[in-house]
């Protein structure tokens, strides 16, 4: 794992005093098993060796990121898709710049982007448009700045990107004011 929160990196510490194991003895037992979904080993966890809901469902999480690191997520996420990949490099290019306080954080669909709280998402939805999705709560949406609706319910907004040329400098403002909101 890249980077670690304070929360995360706290419970990792307190697993085998409260779970009575580490966190790479959890994955070992994990490694051998199959799950179809996330609360299947959860439950696994919880009834097969009584362990907490919030640690089982720690230990299960970095079960699935334990051997991808950002760049192959990244990688993964724009695979069939290399066409988007340039609005990707261009957006964090540009989101860099608001300050030295940006952390992206890839997941298996999105890039997750924080500085103190997450402000925004990048994500290739279709293989002919990335999504920005944006967190300015109780600004009003126009044109290109829609609600966010189904799309991600963290999000307050999204912004749909077909080409780099459908980044104006709206967009990069929308982006900067998402930061500033992320104290």
């Amino acid at each position: 794992m890249a980077t670690m929160d304070k929360a995360l990196q706290t419970m990792i510490g307190n697993m085998k005093e409260k779970t009575g194991k580490t966190l790479e003895e959890w994955l070992d037992i994990l490694k051998n098993k199959t799950f179809n979904k996330h609360s299947q080993a959860v439950n696994f966890l919880k009834n097969d060796y009584g362990v907490t809901h919030g640690f089982a469902n720690t230990i299960v999480h970095i079960s699935k990121d334990d051997t991808t690191e950002g760049e192959d997520l990244i990688k993964n996420q724009y695979n069939g898709k290399d066409n988007l990949l340039p609005i990707y490099d261009f957006l964090k290019t540009e989101i860099n710049k608001f300050g030295n306080d940006i952390e992206f954080a890839p997941k298996k669909a999105y890039a997750s982007i924080r500085r103190k709280k997450q402000f925004a998402i990048i994500q290739p939805s279709t293989k002919t448009r990335v999504d920005i999705g944006l967190v300015i709560k109780g600004k009003e949406s126009t044109g290109k700045l829609e609600k966010s609706g189904s799309f991600n319910t963290m999000c307050s907004h999204r912004v749909r990107i077909e080409n780099i040329n459908d980044i104006s400098e709206e967009v990069i403002n929308w982006l900067k004011e998402a930061y500033q909101l992320a104290k």
